[in-house]
Protein backbone atom coordinates (compact mmCIF):
# COMPACT_ATOMS: atom_id res chain seq x y z
CA UNK A 1 0.00 0.00 0.00
CA UNK A 2 1.47 3.32 -1.10
CA UNK A 3 0.29 6.81 -0.16
CA UNK A 4 1.40 9.90 -2.05
CA UNK A 5 1.53 13.04 0.11
CA UNK A 6 2.24 16.17 -1.89
CA UNK A 7 3.77 18.98 0.12
CA UNK A 8 4.67 16.15 2.44
CA UNK A 9 8.07 17.34 3.63
CA UNK A 10 6.92 20.27 5.78
CA UNK A 11 4.06 21.52 7.92
CA UNK A 12 0.62 19.99 7.51
CA UNK A 13 1.72 17.54 4.82
CA UNK A 14 4.53 16.17 6.97
CA UNK A 15 2.25 15.81 9.99
CA UNK A 16 -0.18 13.80 7.87
CA UNK A 17 2.60 11.65 6.40
CA UNK A 18 3.86 10.78 9.88
CA UNK A 19 0.33 9.93 11.02
CA UNK A 20 -0.18 7.60 8.05
CA UNK A 21 3.25 5.98 8.25
CA UNK A 22 2.55 3.14 10.67
CA UNK A 23 -0.79 2.19 9.13
CA UNK A 24 -0.01 2.51 5.44
CA UNK A 25 3.70 1.71 5.40
CA UNK A 26 4.98 3.11 2.12
CA UNK A 27 4.84 6.91 1.88
CA UNK A 28 5.94 8.96 -1.12
CA UNK A 29 6.65 12.59 -0.23
CA UNK A 30 6.42 15.05 -3.11
CA UNK A 31 8.27 18.35 -2.72
CA UNK A 32 8.99 21.36 -4.88
CA UNK A 33 12.54 22.54 -4.12
CA UNK A 34 13.89 22.07 -0.56
CA UNK A 35 16.02 18.91 -0.79
CA UNK A 36 17.34 19.27 2.77
CA UNK A 37 13.80 19.37 4.16
CA UNK A 38 12.95 16.31 2.07
CA UNK A 39 15.83 14.32 3.55
CA UNK A 40 14.81 15.35 7.07
CA UNK A 41 11.19 14.42 6.36
CA UNK A 42 12.18 10.96 5.10
CA UNK A 43 13.94 10.37 8.40
CA UNK A 44 10.95 11.58 10.44
CA UNK A 45 8.46 9.42 8.54
CA UNK A 46 10.79 6.44 8.87
CA UNK A 47 10.98 6.92 12.64
CA UNK A 48 7.16 7.04 12.67
CA UNK A 49 7.09 3.58 11.11
CA UNK A 50 6.89 4.22 7.38
CA UNK A 51 9.02 3.36 4.38
CA UNK A 52 9.50 6.84 2.96
CA UNK A 53 10.86 8.14 -0.31
CA UNK A 54 10.78 11.64 -1.79
CA UNK A 55 10.25 12.85 -5.35
CA UNK A 56 10.92 16.41 -6.50
CA UNK A 57 8.10 17.70 -8.69
CA UNK A 58 6.17 20.82 -9.62
CA UNK A 59 2.57 19.64 -9.29
CA UNK A 60 1.36 23.03 -10.47
CA UNK A 61 2.06 22.02 -14.06
CA UNK A 62 0.64 19.24 -16.20
CA UNK A 63 4.15 18.02 -16.93
CA UNK A 64 5.22 18.08 -13.28
CA UNK A 65 2.19 16.14 -12.07
CA UNK A 66 2.61 13.56 -14.83
CA UNK A 67 6.32 13.20 -14.02
CA UNK A 68 5.52 12.67 -10.33
CA UNK A 69 3.09 9.86 -11.06
CA UNK A 70 5.54 8.35 -13.55
CA UNK A 71 8.19 8.38 -10.82
CA UNK A 72 5.86 6.47 -8.51
CA UNK A 73 5.17 3.92 -11.25
CA UNK A 74 8.92 3.40 -11.67
CA UNK A 75 9.20 2.55 -7.97
CA UNK A 76 7.09 -0.50 -8.74
CA UNK A 77 4.79 -0.47 -5.72
CA UNK A 78 1.66 1.03 -7.24
CA UNK A 79 -0.40 3.79 -5.64
CA UNK A 80 -3.30 3.36 -3.25
CA UNK A 81 -4.12 6.84 -1.92
CA UNK A 82 -3.35 10.50 -2.64
CA UNK A 83 -3.20 13.28 -0.05
CA UNK A 84 -2.75 16.58 -1.86
CA UNK A 85 -1.31 19.18 0.53
CA UNK A 86 1.04 21.11 -1.76
CA UNK A 87 0.44 24.85 -2.06
CA UNK A 88 2.01 27.93 -3.57
CA UNK A 89 2.08 30.87 -1.17
CA UNK A 90 1.59 34.23 -2.87
CA UNK A 91 0.24 36.89 -0.47
CA UNK A 92 -1.62 39.46 -2.52
CA UNK A 93 -4.85 41.28 -3.10
CA UNK A 94 -6.71 40.36 -6.27
CA UNK A 95 -6.63 43.76 -7.93
CA UNK A 96 -3.03 44.36 -6.90
CA UNK A 97 -1.78 40.97 -8.05
CA UNK A 98 0.81 40.17 -10.68
CA UNK A 99 -1.65 38.20 -12.80
CA UNK A 100 0.95 35.85 -14.23
CA UNK A 101 2.04 34.86 -10.74
CA UNK A 102 -1.58 34.75 -9.56
CA UNK A 103 -2.49 32.35 -12.36
CA UNK A 104 0.45 30.13 -11.45
CA UNK A 105 -0.68 30.13 -7.81
CA UNK A 106 -4.26 29.24 -8.68
CA UNK A 107 -3.01 26.45 -10.93
CA UNK A 108 -0.84 25.05 -8.12
CA UNK A 109 -3.44 25.51 -5.41
CA UNK A 110 -6.43 24.36 -7.45
CA UNK A 111 -6.04 22.77 -10.87
CA UNK A 112 -3.16 20.60 -9.67
CA UNK A 113 -5.69 18.34 -7.94
CA UNK A 114 -7.17 17.47 -11.33
CA UNK A 115 -3.71 17.13 -12.87
CA UNK A 116 -2.71 14.57 -10.25
CA UNK A 117 -5.90 12.52 -10.29
CA UNK A 118 -5.96 12.55 -14.08
CA UNK A 119 -2.38 11.26 -14.25
CA UNK A 120 -2.95 8.67 -11.51
CA UNK A 121 -6.40 7.41 -12.49
CA UNK A 122 -5.06 4.16 -13.96
CA UNK A 123 -3.39 3.37 -10.61
CA UNK A 124 -6.35 4.08 -8.34
CA UNK A 125 -8.72 1.17 -7.77
CA UNK A 126 -11.64 0.17 -5.58
CA UNK A 127 -10.81 1.20 -2.03
CA UNK A 128 -8.47 4.03 -3.03
CA UNK A 129 -9.00 7.49 -1.59
CA UNK A 130 -8.05 11.06 -2.47
CA UNK A 131 -7.97 13.79 0.19
CA UNK A 132 -7.42 17.43 -0.71
CA UNK A 133 -6.12 19.74 2.02
CA UNK A 134 -8.08 22.96 1.74
CA UNK A 135 -8.76 25.81 4.17
CA UNK A 136 -11.56 27.97 5.48
CA UNK A 137 -10.09 30.69 3.26
CA UNK A 138 -11.71 28.94 0.30
CA UNK A 139 -15.07 30.19 1.60
CA UNK A 140 -14.25 33.07 3.95
CA UNK A 141 -12.16 35.80 2.28
CA UNK A 142 -9.09 36.90 4.24
CA UNK A 143 -6.66 39.77 3.55
CA UNK A 144 -3.94 38.93 1.00
CA UNK A 145 -5.21 35.34 0.82
CA UNK A 146 -6.80 35.41 -2.62
CA UNK A 147 -4.20 33.43 -4.55
CA UNK A 148 -4.54 30.58 -2.07
CA UNK A 149 -8.25 30.91 -1.30
CA UNK A 150 -9.38 31.14 -4.92
CA UNK A 151 -7.23 28.15 -5.85
CA UNK A 152 -8.56 26.05 -3.00
CA UNK A 153 -12.14 27.04 -3.81
CA UNK A 154 -11.51 25.80 -7.35
CA UNK A 155 -10.14 22.51 -6.03
CA UNK A 156 -13.18 22.06 -3.77
CA UNK A 157 -15.36 22.31 -6.89
CA UNK A 158 -13.13 19.75 -8.60
CA UNK A 159 -13.63 17.42 -5.63
CA UNK A 160 -17.41 17.58 -6.08
CA UNK A 161 -17.29 17.10 -9.84
CA UNK A 162 -14.91 14.13 -9.60
CA UNK A 163 -17.31 12.23 -7.35
CA UNK A 164 -19.48 11.35 -10.35
CA UNK A 165 -16.50 9.79 -12.11
CA UNK A 166 -14.61 8.23 -9.21
CA UNK A 167 -17.41 6.86 -7.02
CA UNK A 168 -18.56 4.26 -9.59
CA UNK A 169 -14.99 2.94 -9.55
CA UNK A 170 -15.04 2.63 -5.76
CA UNK A 171 -12.60 5.53 -5.36
CA UNK A 172 -13.56 8.25 -2.89
CA UNK A 173 -12.52 11.89 -2.85
CA UNK A 174 -12.97 14.45 -0.09
CA UNK A 175 -11.42 17.59 1.37
CA UNK A 176 -10.17 18.46 4.85
CA UNK A 177 -9.87 22.04 6.10
CA UNK A 178 -7.49 22.30 9.08
CA UNK A 179 -7.54 25.12 11.57
CA UNK A 180 -4.73 27.66 11.67
CA UNK A 181 -1.42 26.03 12.59
CA UNK A 182 2.06 27.52 12.76
CA UNK A 183 3.82 26.36 9.60
CA UNK A 184 6.46 27.82 7.31
CA UNK A 185 3.67 28.53 4.83
CA UNK A 186 1.73 30.57 7.38
CA UNK A 187 4.90 32.47 8.25
CA UNK A 188 5.50 33.20 4.56
CA UNK A 189 1.93 34.35 4.11
CA UNK A 190 2.09 36.69 7.12
CA UNK A 191 5.64 37.88 6.58
CA UNK A 192 7.50 36.48 9.60
CA UNK A 193 7.63 33.77 12.25
CA UNK A 194 6.62 36.35 14.86
CA UNK A 195 3.52 37.30 12.89
CA UNK A 196 2.60 33.63 12.49
CA UNK A 197 2.98 33.01 16.22
CA UNK A 198 0.77 35.99 17.01
CA UNK A 199 -1.88 34.87 14.51
CA UNK A 200 -1.99 31.35 15.94
CA UNK A 201 -2.31 32.75 19.45
CA UNK A 202 -5.19 35.01 18.38
CA UNK A 203 -6.89 32.07 16.67
CA UNK A 204 -6.58 29.98 19.82
CA UNK A 205 -8.15 32.72 21.97
CA UNK A 206 -11.07 33.17 19.60
CA UNK A 207 -11.66 29.48 18.89
CA UNK A 208 -15.03 28.29 20.28
CA UNK A 209 -13.29 25.11 21.47
CA UNK A 210 -10.85 27.17 23.53
CA UNK A 211 -7.54 25.87 22.22
CA UNK A 212 -5.23 26.04 19.20
CA UNK A 213 -5.29 23.51 16.38
CA UNK A 214 -3.14 20.40 16.75
CA UNK A 215 -1.62 18.16 14.10
CA UNK A 216 -3.73 15.27 15.35
CA UNK A 217 -6.95 17.22 14.71
CA UNK A 218 -6.63 17.06 10.93
CA UNK A 219 -4.17 14.18 10.50
CA UNK A 220 -6.51 11.76 12.27
CA UNK A 221 -9.36 12.91 10.03
CA UNK A 222 -7.30 12.25 6.91
CA UNK A 223 -6.41 8.84 8.29
CA UNK A 224 -10.09 8.04 8.78
CA UNK A 225 -11.09 9.25 5.32
CA UNK A 226 -8.56 6.87 3.79
CA UNK A 227 -9.79 3.94 5.86
CA UNK A 228 -12.31 1.32 4.63
CA UNK A 229 -14.80 2.59 7.22
CA UNK A 230 -15.10 5.86 5.26
CA UNK A 231 -15.86 4.30 1.88
CA UNK A 232 -19.34 5.90 1.70
CA UNK A 233 -18.11 9.46 2.34
CA UNK A 234 -17.88 11.25 -1.00
CA UNK A 235 -17.42 14.83 -2.11
CA UNK A 236 -17.32 16.35 1.37
CA UNK A 237 -15.15 19.15 2.72
CA UNK A 238 -14.80 18.60 6.46
CA UNK A 239 -13.47 21.38 8.66
CA UNK A 240 -11.32 20.40 11.65
CA UNK A 241 -11.28 23.89 13.12
CA UNK A 242 -12.88 23.60 16.54
CA UNK A 243 -15.85 25.64 15.37
CA UNK A 244 -14.00 28.56 13.82
CA UNK A 245 -15.93 29.71 10.79
CA UNK A 246 -19.16 28.28 12.19
CA UNK A 247 -19.25 30.51 15.27
CA UNK A 248 -17.50 33.84 14.78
Amino acid sequence: MTVLVTGGTKGIGLAIAKRLASRHGRIVLAYHSDAAAAEAAIAEVSVAGGDATAIKADVGTLEGSAALIAGIVRQGHGLTHIVHSAAMIYPTTLLGADLTKFRQAVETNGLSLLYLVHAAQHLLSRGSGVVFITSMGARIPSPNYGALGVGKALAEAIVRYLVAELAPRGVRINGVAPGLVHTTSVASMLGSEEAATAAVERAARSNPSGRPSRDSDYASLVEYLLSPEAEFIQGQVIAATGGTGVIG
